[in-house]
């Protein structure tokens, strides 16, 4: 880790300012529905006040363009982490001002306080220099535990850091940069990726990062059907990005240069519509009739890709193979997940990014199952595209 790290610094009696991502999904009666991203923050969180510090939390939560939203505040939150730490935490219902820099000012060592969202501002996404300054007039060390965040130039992200000596990475980041770091720079073969996802646009990026470095690249979910396109596949009524069907043929052949095994589905699960009272039926070949559309990934498909990760020893996966959302179309996808547990029982190193691919895993009921879970799809996305993070930039180096 070539970044300064919570380990580095002396905490005690010392206002720290940590930007942490709760930026996490209510019920309609405004309780937490999903808490991974607060547990992933506990480790720093209990650092800090297990080392005597004052620990001063920032985060946003939804897309309130800044407007006072008030669903989207961060009240509940307030009450999850209370819970999960056994402790009071104190909340006020801003993130800088006056009532905001009292409260800091009287907060005893050990102490941790939650400011409101910070997206009520517009400020904040901006990157405006004045509301960054405000922030940091709160603390005294700056640390990043939101790598959910670190692919966007935000004011408390990366122009707060402008105001500090010390910036540091705290426990979720460092974990997310040595899990998906390792992969990436120094992984041990055989390394695959299986990517999915509707787009390849979304995609386009990671693949060409990852041509250079994996020995296969395993295609599912709904950018299959433009690569086959590309080959003057029929693909029937399946999804499809025609702008990008010269891209996909730029792909098949640098991936066939790389000497990649870049692997299509040969069959697939289609349907007569994308709904839960679809008729389906398996796909002869690589094929779709008209009038059809591709929605997973068949059985020949998904016991080609089995043996393929049998033998490797690293896999990158971002991306469901079909419309999991959807159970009878989510048969491949589960299967993959859970081809991706047992591989890793058997020590293969198993790196998961992306909202969608973490749903799967939690479907398919191997999250605790797999090597690493990214809290970040968008950051986790980019890193693996080779782009560098502003957040993580902004940190101090060692």
């Amino acid at each position: 880790m070539a970044k300064l790290t919570i380990d580095d610094l002396n905490l005690n009696n010392k206002r720290i300012l940590v930007r942490v991502d709760f930026n996490v999904p209510f019920t309609e009666n405004l309780e937490v529905a999903d808490d991974t991203r607060i547990r992933a923050a506990l480790p720093t969180i209990k650092k800090i006040v297990d080392s005597n510090g004052k620990a001063i939390l920032m985060s946003h939560l939804g897309r309130p363009k800044g407007q006072v939203i008030e669903s989207m505040r961060l009240v509940p939150v307030v009450k999850r982490l209370s819970q999960l730490l056994e402790k009071e935490i104190k909340y006020v219902p801003d993130c800088i001002g006056e009532i905001v820099e009292n409260t800091v000012s009287k907060l005893q060592n050990g102490e941790i306080l939650l400011i409101e969202n910070l997206r009520f501002y517009k400020e904040e996404t901006n990157n405006d220099p004045e509301f960054a300054k405000r922030l940091a007039k709160l603390g005294d060390i700056y640390i990043n535990d939101a790598f959910g965040t670190a692919h966007r130039e935000h004011a408390s992200t990366e122009g707060v850091t402008k105001y500090f000596e010390q910036c540091a990475a705290g426990y979720l980041m460092q974990k997310e940069l040595k899990y998906l770091g390792e992969a990436i720079e120094n992984p041990k073969h055989p390394f695959l990726a299986i990517l999915g996802g509707a787009k390849i646009s979304d995609k386009i990026d990671v693949i060409a990062n990852l041509l250079t470095k994996v020995d296969a690249l395993l295609i599912g979910g709904g950018m299959t059907y433009t690569f086959l396109n590309a080959q003057n596949i029929e693909i029937g009524n399946s999804l499809l990005e025609a702008d990008k069907i010269q891209l996909a043929r730029d792909v098949l052949d640098k991936a066939a240069a790389q000497k990649v095994n870049f692997k299509l589905p040969s069959d697939h699960i289609i349907a007569n519509e994308v709904s839960e009272i679809a008729e389906t039926q398996v796909s002869k070949n690589q094929t779709i009739p008209s009038g059809w559309a591709g929605v997973d990934i068949g059985p020949k498909t998904v016991q080609q890709f089995k043996n393929i990760l049998r033998d490797a020893n690293t896999v990158i996966w971002n991306g469901p193979m079909g419309v999991f959302e959807i159970d009878k179309f989510a048969k491949g996808t589960i299967e993959i997940a859970r081809m991706l547990a047992e591989i890793t029982s058997r020590g293969a190193t198993t790196v998961i990014g992306g909202g969608d691919s973490v749903a799967a895993l939690a479907k398919a009921g191997v999250t605790d199952k797999v090597t690493h879970v990214s809290t970040g799809g968008g950051a986790s996305l980019e890193f693996l595209a080779g782009i560098k993070l502003p957040g993580i930039e902004a940190l101090n180096d060692k």
